[in-house]
């Protein structure tokens, strides 16, 4: 039977590439951890010469890792074929800096349309895997970390950001017991997500938490800008029919009853977290003939 929590890749494709043209306008909390990610990259020492954007999007934080690492190639990889032509669209059409700008500018990233699930990417080819507010889109963690772990280079470092349990814990309140279906998107517990960077093979593994809360003045406005960033409720158990007047005044009703200093909140849990691929030390026997396979960490990795 299908559990209810798996995501439909290809309900995932389509949400996102109807929203690109919209998503740069809803994107606050997108842009707000994009930044906060970048701000965790100050504490760490890495000189990676390319980096893979993961779940590049319209192509935000890219930006700001060409900025930071100015001799770096940044790859974008989305699985929204309209998300990276929005973002090329943006690069065009930025200033170059005059005419020697133009002339010496270096070529432009390369993009990528995949699945971070599957990476069309050579194994140890990546200094840095970057990927903020993508993983969740995910239905295993093991997958996709697995993938990261294969493309990033021996010392490689893997950072990202994705979304907890509790975000849209308010929805998730306003729409329980409607019905059957599900109706709001599930996302994996930091400590699972901790222990599948260990099981894929990363080494020192950093992790925190933290809610941020958006306003609105209605429940309409949450809808408004989920729908505009493209994230729909995309599991395989959802309801695909048009909800009812009654049950949709019981889910504003609902919702409502949550609003404090005249606005409703939605809070979104944003877990973050850092690892890197270690160098696989020659594996030694015990006696009943069985394996053990040791890790070396990096002995500079900073301690947070």
């Amino acid at each position: 039977m299908t559990e209810p929590f798996y995501t439909d890749k290809s309900r995932v494709r389509e949400a996102f590439d109807r929203a690109a043209h919209s998503y740069d306008g809803a994107a606050v909390l997108q842009r707000e951890v994009s930044d906060r990610m970048s701000e965790r990259l100050d504490y760490i020492r890495h000189a990676p010469l390319r980096i893979l954007d993961a779940g590049s999007g319209t192509g935000y934080g890219a930006v700001g890792l060409r900025s930071r690492y100015p001799d770096a190639q940044v790859i974008e990889l989305d699985l929204a074929p309209s998300m990276l032509q929005v973002s090329r669209q943006k690069q065009q059409a930025a200033p170059r800096g005059g005419l020697l700008g133009r002339l010496f500018r270096k070529a432009e990233p390369w993009q990528l349309c995949a699945d971070i699930e599957q990476l069309p990417l050579a194994s140890a080819s990546v200094d840095m895997v970057w990927s903020s507010l993508a993983i969740q889109w995910v239905n295993t963690p093991d997958q996709v970390f697995a993938e990261f772990h294969r493309a990033l280079r021996v010392d490689g470092l893997l950072m990202f950001a994705t979304l907890g349990p509790d975000t849209l814990c308010e929805l998730n309140h306003a729409f329980a017991g409607i019905d059957g279906h599900t109706h709001v998107n599930r996302f994996i517990d930091m400590h699972d997500i901790g222990d599948a960077l260990v099981r894929t093979g990363f080494a020192t593994p950093v992790m925190d938490m933290e809610k941020i809360v958006l306003t609105y003045d209605d429940i309409k406005g949450v809808m408004h800008d989920l729908k505009g960033i493209g994230a729909h409720n995309v599991t395989q158990g959802r309801k695909t029919g048009l909800m009812g007047k009654t049950a949709w005044r019981d889910i504003t009703a609902r919702y409502d009853a949550l609003r404090r200093d005249g606005k409703l909140p939605a809070t979104y849990e944003v877990v973050y977290g850092h690892a890197w691929k270690p160098a696989q030390r020659p594996s030694r026997k015990l006696d009943d003939g069985s394996q053990i396979i040791e890790f070396q960490p990096r002995p500079d990795t900073p301690r947070r």
